[in-house]
């Protein structure tokens, strides 16, 4: 357990650049998500929609080969393989994503409403399609979700007010601000996070999936006081 009364004053804050279809963040997401539990109060998460996939026609991944929707399968495949998590890779086979951008928009919707609505709304955008083989790039799964989301928790999320303001200009420009982050700190891969604290000019940057242990690790190491 990371020993909290021995943090760096104030809180850690954690910069977490993802996409709701990026299959490497829904295998990180047990590990941040215990690490979130541990640290409580003493950790402020801000999520960066980061635009994985605009459109087919102009997507390129040169690392893994991928220029079309039936080649990222295999790369949810491998995710699958090598973090022991279930992905359903056979949705880049029968119903691939356009693009990513409308559940993008989506989480900054949601984000309009409530912190706790945008993280809630972000981890079942990424189970819809990660394990229900979903098509989250179509409007009426995205209103589904939220749907689902605002019956759940209607103290969190009014499904009129997000279903209003899915498409709206305040909305588009939230998703660009974040792209425009992610950019301005050089940021390709995903999850990216940037941890930093309030007496530090410098930020610890992590990159990729990583073991809980493994994480832990660096943030006691770079955060805690040891005397």
């Amino acid at each position: 357990m990371l020993p909290l009364d021995s943090l760096v004053p104030g809180q850690l804050s954690i910069k977490y650049f993802t996409d709701p279809l990026c299959c490497w963040s829904w295998t990180f997401d047990p590990a941040f998500r215990q690490l979130k539990n541990e640290m409580g109060d003493a950790l402020s998460v801000q999520y960066y929609m980061c635009g994985l996939i605009s459109n087919w026609e102009s997507y390129n991944d040169t690392v893994n080969a991928v220029n079309r929707p039936i080649q990222m399968g295999p790369i949810w495949l491998q995710a699958k393989q090598l973090s022991g998590i279930y992905i359903n890779d056979k949705i880049w086979f029968t119903d691939p994503p356009a693009s990513s951008y409308p559940a993008c928009t989506a989480v900054k919707c949601a984000g309009m409403q409530s912190k706790q609505a945008e993280e809630l709304y972000l981890f079942k955008l990424r189970e819809a399609v990660m394990v229900h083989g979903k098509n989250i790039a179509k409007k009426e799964v995205l209103l589904e979700i939220a749907t689902t989301l605002s019956a759940e928790h209607p103290d969190l999320l009014d499904i009129s007010l997000f279903r209003q303001e899915l498409t709206s200009d305040k909305v588009i420009a939230a998703f660009r601000k974040d792209m425009q982050e992610a950019d301005y700190h050089g940021i390709t891969r995903y999850p990216t996070l940037l941890v930093s604290a309030p007496d530090r000019k410098e930020q610890l940057r992590l990159v990729g999936n990583r073991p809980y242990s493994a994480l832990h690790a660096l943030i006691s190491t770079n955060f805690i006081k040891t005397g």
